[in-house]
């Protein structure tokens, strides 16, 4: 921290925030790391900015400086941090007492944290956390605090206001816990309000009302807010100012207009091109990566477009084939209550009388927002859940009534890329052995040698390489964690992949890397895809078909890009119109 006096300074009476050459370090192992270097900008009151770049590029790091809440191992060598009081006096934040931070954290300067999950305590009711928050920094009753609470989940238009006030985190909706993080975040009407990745994994209909709710508060309460995303199209649907950071470096400040029109850096041209387009299809995303290496020819060659010709003659040779899997009247069902002797008393179907078929190298998209029952018919059709009713024949063998044996044996065949690559691998197992495992199962190859010899051939393919073979789980990026289970998935030469969500907390070039490896991966193999998605502009990108998945049933199918140019549902209308556009 510095030791600069703390002297009251005069300013813009419309000044905010004023951050100056802030600098902040941590130590490691390796030594000092610089997460932030020479970073300035400023926020007026009742502004909007939003700070954009990849994971590691120091926009959260930023925050929590601001916040005061950055851990032991870090420290802040050169800079400063100002934040203005009603009386245009400026606070060294970097230089207060941790009582003097406790008062304005919370109170004139709030966050609302990216995993709402993580945020709120599991073993308290979400109205008794927020009643905290309002007595920590408000002399009211508890009885006050209370109704308080309940008007606050009003204003963040939470339904049943009073149930979820007595309902614990794990009893609501991943955007619900958001709401109760908003509520919480602005019980004591902050003057800064700043958001870290507040939508991220968030279905897109939940995430275009959360910013609806966040850019209503901010106009009713005159808040300033700083909207941290790794994703420019949500940053165009509610901030005014971008400031792009790459490395630690603010590399772009300006408007958002000029930012789309007329961007000045080849790293913000990638991060606005990388996303799927919805007006074309692209025979590959560009990535970060190609903006900054590659000419602008290379870069066109990359968006060069599939002509609807070349898709039909596919299609065509598709369609012509025997189904590889065949999906008929499924049903699964869950117990919701039991009865004090442990019988069930009700029932919930997660998936309900589905049918359809899937045709070998095809890649049908399953969309839906969470709780639709998507993920549970991938697992269904996997016999990873059990199902109640209904048939899955994979080339014509019917998985219900396989024995253990039989289906086990058969899972060489039908693969699964879960959406968390960190919690689908084992922490104490290095990749390599992580990915050789399910060969030695199987017996695939004759002995470890040859095996090893595989998984280095596997872990080249996907863009890693031999020399991270005895490396852990930990040591690698959320995006190279990906590309690790995607190697273990290839590694029993699968012919079906379900991919559950296996993008969606991923930054999205790094996304986009995935997607162009999943599609040369599906020539190069001759793979056939289940892609498992709530964000509908990759599913198009993506599919051949579109499954649109709602309360368990399938409301509509089609073409990928019929579906999407001429929606037949209410529901599917709704989805592509909550679809971020920059």
């Amino acid at each position: 921290m510095q030791n600069n006096s703390n002297i009251p300074k005069t300013k813009d009476s419309n000044i905010l925030l004023r951050v100056s050459n802030l600098q902040v370090d941590f130590r490691t192992e390796e030594g000092i790391f610089t997460a932030i270097k020479d970073l300035s900008f400023e926020l007026n009151k009742g502004e909007i900015i939003g700070i954009v770049g990849e994971s590691g590029s120091g926009k959260s790091v930023s925050s929590m400086a601001i916040m005061g809440i950055l851990s032991k191992m870090a420290s802040i060598p050169k800079g400063s941090i100002e934040f203005f009081d009603d009386d245009n006096k400026a606070i060294e934040l970097n230089n207060i007492s941790e009582d003097e931070y406790r008062r304005i954290r919370g109170k004139e300067i709030s966050m609302i944290f990216q995993e709402p999950m993580t945020s709120l305590n599991p073993v308290y009711k979400c109205g008794e956390q927020v009643i905290e928050a309002i007595l920590l920094h408000q002399n009211i009753s508890k009885k006050a605090a209370r109704l308080k609470a309940i008007e606050l989940f009003e204003e963040v238009e939470l339904p049943r206001p009073d149930k979820i006030f007595e309902s614990y985190p794990h009893q609501i909706s991943g955007g619900q816990k958001q709401r109760v993080m908003i509520a919480m975040a602005i019980s004591s009407k902050p003057k800064l309000l700043i958001a870290d990745e507040p939508t991220t994994a968030l279905d897109v209909r939940v995430q275009k009302r959360i910013l609806e709710i966040l850019k209503n508060l901010q106009k009713k309460y005159n808040m300033s807010v700083i909207f941290i995303t790794h994703d420019l199209g949500v940053i165009a649907q509610i901030a005014e100012k971008v400031l792009v950071v790459y490395r630690g470096e603010l590399i772009e400040n300006a408007s958002v207009k000029d930012i789309f029109n007329n961007a000045q850096n080849a790293y913000t041209r990638g991060l606005i091109n990388c996303r799927p387009r919805t007006n074309i299809r692209s025979k590959q995303l560009p990535t970060v990566s190609d903006y900054i290496n590659l000419n602008d020819k290379d870069i066109a060659d990359k968006l060069q477009a599939i002509s609807d010709k070349e898709r039909e003659k596919e299609h065509k040779n598709l369609y012509a084939q025997e189904p590889i899997l065949k999906v008929q009247n499924l049903k699964t069902s869950f117990v919701s209550e039991r009865n004090i002797l442990g019988k069930a008393t009700a029932t919930v179907d997660a998936v309900d009388d589905v049918s359809f078929d899937v045709f070998p190298g095809e890649t049908i998209g399953l969309v839906g927002e969470s709780g639709c029952g998507k993920t549970t018919l991938g697992r269904t059709i996997l016999q990873m859940i059990p199902s109640t009713s209904g048939d899955v024949i994979y080339n014509n063998q019917n998985l219900a009534q396989l024995d253990s044996k039989t289906l086990r044996n058969l899972r060489q065949d039908i693969q699964i890329i879960f959406q968390d690559p960190y919690s689908s691998l084992n922490p104490r197992m290095t990749i390599g052995d992580a990915i050789l495992e399910p060969m030695m199962v199987h017996g695939i190859l004759k002995n470890k040698q040859e095996r090893r010899e595989r998984v280095i051939e596997l872990l080249n393919r996907v863009g890693l390489n031999a020399d991270q073979y005895s490396r852990y789980p930990h040591e690698f990026s959320g995006g190279q964690r990906q590309r690790i289970v995607i190697a273990r998935s290839l590694a029993l030469n699968p012919k079906f992949i379900v991919c559950d969500e296996s993008v969606s907390a991923l930054d999205v070039s790094v996304q986009a890397q995935v997607l162009n490896l999943l599609n040369e991966l599906k020539k190069e193999y001759g793979l056939t895809y289940i892609f498992i998605s709530h964000d509908l502009s990759v599913v198009k990108y993506m599919s051949d078909r579109i499954l649109v998945m709602r309360n368990g049933k399938i409301v509509e199918l089609g073409e990928a890009d019929d579906l999407y140019n001429n929606p037949q549902t209410e529901y599917t209308k709704e989805l592509i119109a909550a679809i971020p556009e920059v």
